[in-house]
């Protein structure tokens, strides 16, 4: 399998890191636009200035320069050092492993934030773009 996807490496990774970006955008915009769903599920927003605001914007923000390929080092660093503190902070404390404490989207989008982070943008990304002029 590695000898066949293996020539695509550059590609798959810049869908993973555009798909990423695209849904952690999505929690974003739940939260501080109140869209897919919103916030609550009937389209309400968070407080721009709690935790929750906080988180979303980042999310929102974040999620979007990871998409675009733009700061996206310091953009997937800063998400995952928010997941991070979202695992340890709400989904720790209800048990022990991510299983059980239905924390496993927060520490998997902290270690795929991690990786992006040391990675970079790639191709198909803003930076890439900018580069080339």
């Amino acid at each position: 399998m590695k000898r066949f996807l293996g020539k695509y490496s550059d590609q798959t990774y810049a869908m993973l890191r555009i798909v990423a970006g695209f849904l952690f955008l999505c929690h974003g915009a739940q939260k501080i636009l109140g869209l897919l769903g919103g916030a609550d599920g009937d389209g309400g927003t968070v407080e721009l200035v709690s935790r929750g605001g906080v988180a979303g914007i980042i999310e929102l923000v974040g999620g979007l320069a990871i998409l675009l390929g733009i700061g996206t080092s310091w953009a997937a660093f800063l998400a995952s050092g928010l997941m991070a503190f979202a695992y340890f902070l709400v989904h720790q404390p209800q048990g022990p492993l991510p299983i059980q404490n239905r924390g496993e989207l927060a520490a998997l989008y902290a270690f795929l934030f991690l990786y992006i982070a040391s990675k970079g943008s790639g191709i198909w990304s803003l930076e890439s773009v900018l580069r080339k002029r």
